[in-house]
C-alpha cells in the first residue's frame, strides 16, 4: 500500500468522526455500503474514483484536497516586510493557500485613503493602537483588542488614528487579488515614477513621450519644453565711458 493511500484513509477517517458521522450515516449520504466504507478506511479494499467522488462529496473536502500529497514537512512561516509610506505589511500564510493572513502596520495620514469594493468578506483584529474602518457612510472606530468582519461589496477603507496601529487581517482570494495586489501595483507605480524623474533630472535626457510617462509628469515635460524653447538670454548691454 502507498504512502498517499494510507494518507488518503486515515483523512477519510479523520474527516468522518470530525463531522460526527457513524459508518451507517455515511452510507445513507454516499450510498455505500457501511462495510465497503470500513473496508476503505481499515485498507482491506482498494481506493477508487467510484467510491472517492460520493465519499468527498459526503465529507464536504474538494477531492483535490484529499489526494494532495503536500506533508507539510516545513510548517513554519517566516514573514518579511513590504514597506509603503502608509503601511507596513508582512504575509502570514502561503501564497497558494485558499485563504490569507497577514499583519499590518499603519502609519495615520492626514486624510482616509479612498475606499474600495471587492467580492468577499474582509475580517480583522487590532493588536495595538486605533483604527477608523470608513464603510460606506459609516465611521467605525476599532479599539485594541476587538475586531470586525464585513462584507467588502460596500466601500471600504482602514487608516490609523494619531499614531500608529497594528493589525492582523483574514481575507479569502478576492481580498487577496484586492489588498495584495493592488498594493504591489501601487509599489510598482511609485518605483516607475521615480525612475521617470531621475531620467528627467540628467542633463541629456529626452523628455517623456505620451506613451510611455506615468500619470502626473506633464508639468515635468512642460516644464522642459519650456526651458529647451526659450531664446537663449542675452546679457545686458554695459555703457560706454
Amino acid at each position: 500500500m502507498s504512502e498517499i493511500e494510507n494518507v488518503v484513509r486515515t483523512r477519510l477517517r479523520s474527516l468522518r468522526n470530525t463531522l460526527g458521522l457513524s459508518l451507517d450515516d455515511l452510507a445513507e449520504r454516499t450510498h455505500l455500503s457501511p462495510s465497503t466504507i470500513s473496508r476503505i478506511e481499515t485498507g482491506k479494499r482498494t481506493i477508487s474514483l467510484d467510491v472517492l467522488l460520493p465519499l468527498a462529496a459526503a465529507l464536504q473536502v474538494d477531492l483535490d484536497a484529499l489526494l494532495s500529497a503536500h506533508t507539510d514537512d516545513d510548517v513554519v512561516i517566516r514573514p518579511t516586510a513590504t514597506s509603503t509610506a502608509q503601511r507596513t505589511t508582512w504575509l502570514l500564510s502561503r501564497p497558494d493557500g485558499t485563504t490569507t493572513a497577514i499583519k499590518i502596520r499603519l502609519e495615520p495620514t492626514p486624510t482616509p485613503p479612498p475606499q474600495q469594493v471587492h467580492p468577499g468578506h474582509d475580517w480583522f483584529f487590532v493588536t495595538t493602537g486605533r483604527v477608523q474602518l470608513l464603510l460606506g457612510e459609516r465611521v467605525i472606530i476599532i479599539e485594541a483588542g476587538e475586531a470586525a468582519e464585513f462584507a467588502t461589496m460596500t466601500p471600504h477603507a482602514v487608516c490609523a488614528i494619531n499614531d500608529p496601529a497594528e493589525l492582523i487581517m483574514i481575507f479569502d482570494g478576492d481580498g487577496q487579488r484586492a489588498h495584495i495586489h493592488h498594493e504591489s501595483a501601487i509599489r510598482s507605480r511609485k518605483k516607475h515614477r521615480q525612475t521617470s524623474n531621475d531620467t528627467n533630472d540628467h542633463p541629456l535626457a529626452e523628455p517623456p513621450t505620451a506613451t510611455s510617462r506615468p500619470p502626473g509628469l506633464c508639468g515635468e515635460r512642460c516644464l522642459w519644453r519650456l526651458k529647451t524653447e526659450l531664446p537663449p538670454r542675452t546679457p545686458p548691454a554695459t555703457a560706454s565711458h
